[in-house]
């Protein structure tokens, strides 16, 4: 199971640093993201009191009445990877971004990318350059 959020990629662009973090759940929400039901489109990962949380990611939970789907749920990391991480986040003015879920043997985790908000000048190349590729892309490919 592998759930990538491809919005990120158009919003941020990404540094290059990754990081594998799990994530603290309840067996119904565990089970939900198991089965894919997941939506990391507005998800976000801040950094408060020394600790990481996921803010905004909805896994809702089927059957379930009285359940936010959208709570803010802790991330686990090492101590020295949140330093790490907060520093790199002050120096360069950077975001960390959840960019996929996926599952490891029977864990659960999150990657997070520290990015840069793309302008939305940057966001109209980047639509620009895939236009003029697949124009490419479909001319070599009529030619052949």
């Amino acid at each position: 199971m592998n759930i990538a959020k491809r919005r990120a990629r158009f919003d941020y662009s990404f540094e290059g640093d990754r990081y594998e973090a799990g994530i603290s759940l309840s067996g119904g929400e565990a089970k939900a993201i198991r089965t894919g039901h997941v939506d990391l489109s507005g998800a976000l990962a801040r950094i408060m009191n020394a600790e990481v949380y996921l803010i905004n990611a909805n896994v809702p939970i089927s059957g379930s009445t009285k359940y936010d789907a959208k709570k803010t749920r802790k991330l686990l990391l090492h101590k020295d990877e949140i330093v790490s991480i907060a520093t790199k986040m002050k120096q360069r003015k950077l975001t960390l971004v959840p960019t996929r879920v996926y599952t490891k043997g029977r864990l659960i985790k999150l990657e997070l990318a520290l990015g840069k908000p793309k302008r939305k000048f940057e966001k109209k190349e980047t639509i620009k350059r895939k236009d003029i590729e697949r124009e490419l892309a479909k001319e070599f490919k009529n030619s052949v």
